[in-house]
């Protein structure tokens, strides 16, 4: 059971933090790497995003690999970053592109394995 120290533990936070701002970088610049790398590499990672959805590590590297590498670049708001304990977090944030109306979403669930901080579920989803 998790109790109030342990939300947000300012190190743990830290951690996530930076996983959360590599990936993001990662993905604006189609580092396909390094995205890959920050995924469990797992037939269990499902990726749901807007127009896919994608079980297992190697549908997700699919997606990555015939994904078009421009308008990549957007905006982050209201990014919410929660950790429980030693090993688990969710990160949420808002985003939008240039020329779009839309308002994205994405949420994160990342775990702690001793290789590092990798996420296990994603969504992405655009409102109108």
């Amino acid at each position: 059971m998790i109790n109030q120290e342990q939300i947000n533990q300012p190190h743990v936070l830290a951690e996530v933090a930076a996983a959360f701002y590599r990936y993001e970088a990662a993905l604006v610049s189609n580092d396909i790497a390094v995205l890959d790398a920050l995924f469990w590499h797992d037939p269990r990672t499902v990726r749901l995003g807007a127009g896919e959805n994608l079980y297992g590590i190697e549908e997700i590297r699919a997606f990555r690999a015939a994904r078009p590498a421009a308008g990549l670049q957007r905006e982050l708001q209201r990014t919410t970053i929660t950790t429980f304990g030693e090993d688990y977090a969710v990160c949420s944030t808002e985003f939008t592109r240039e020329g779009s109306e839309r308002t994205g979403r994405q949420q994160q669930t990342w775990v702690r394995f001793p290789v590092g901080w990798r996420i296990v579920a994603a969504q992405v989803s655009l409102m109108s």
